[in-house]
């Protein structure tokens, strides 16, 4: 089974805010593969279902970003699962807004969320999908910045990011991580 964490901040007031990106990419698989989200267990609402024959569990931690390790371990215990079948979606403002990044595998490149469940989990050894939110403008502050919405101009950037992180998870169940990250990680350079 896979485990698809996409993280956030739970509550109405951060929906659509740039460090929620990993939440929407969620609720996007679970539209597109009907899977019931109206699960909370685990600090986490959680659907499980199938994608493309692959039984999955798709999880939204409620933690809040820099605990997401909390939930996560919880899981990871539960379902007795290898961190191999990890898949972590986060946001990322080294990106611009929509381009996303796969590796199987790296550091938390400063990404809170992706630090804790690193931390818990006492290893870096699971396929993350980082989705673009562009980088601090100058004299913003960073928390202010990752917790603001994205703008008018950005809106087609990021729904195009998350389809396309979306379809990238689907890539990684289906085992074919490689052909992704050819794909978007040479798709999004320059």
């Amino acid at each position: 089974m896979y485990i698809i964490a996409g993280l956030g901040n739970p509550g109405s007031e951060y929906k659509w805010t740039r460090h929620n990106v990993g939440f929407e990419v969620i609720s996007k698989l679970a539209f597109d593969y009907n899977i019931d989200m109206g699960k909370s267990k685990y600090k986490a609402i959680i659907g499980d279902g199938r994608i493309n024959g692959k039984k999955v569990l798709l999880v939204k931690p409620l933690t809040y970003m820099n605990l997401s390790g909390e939930s996560i371990i919880q899981i990871m215990n539960f379902y007795k699962e290898e961190t191999q079948n990890l898949i972590v979606v986060c946001d990322d403002i080294n990106l611009p807004v929509g381009n996303i990044r796969i590796r199987k595998k790296g550091s938390d490149g400063g990404q809170k969320g992706l630090r804790s469940i690193i931390e818990v989990l006492g290893s870096e050894d699971f396929p993350r999908v980082r989705v673009g939110v562009g980088s601090k403008p100058a004299g913003w502050d960073l928390k202010n910045f990752v917790l603001s919405r994205f703008t008018e101009e950005e809106n087609d950037g990021i729904i195009k990011g998350i389809t396309d992180a979306g379809d990238s998870v689907v890539s990684i169940v289906e085992g074919k991580i490689l052909d992704a990250m050819n794909m978007y990680n040479k798709k999004n350079k320059g």
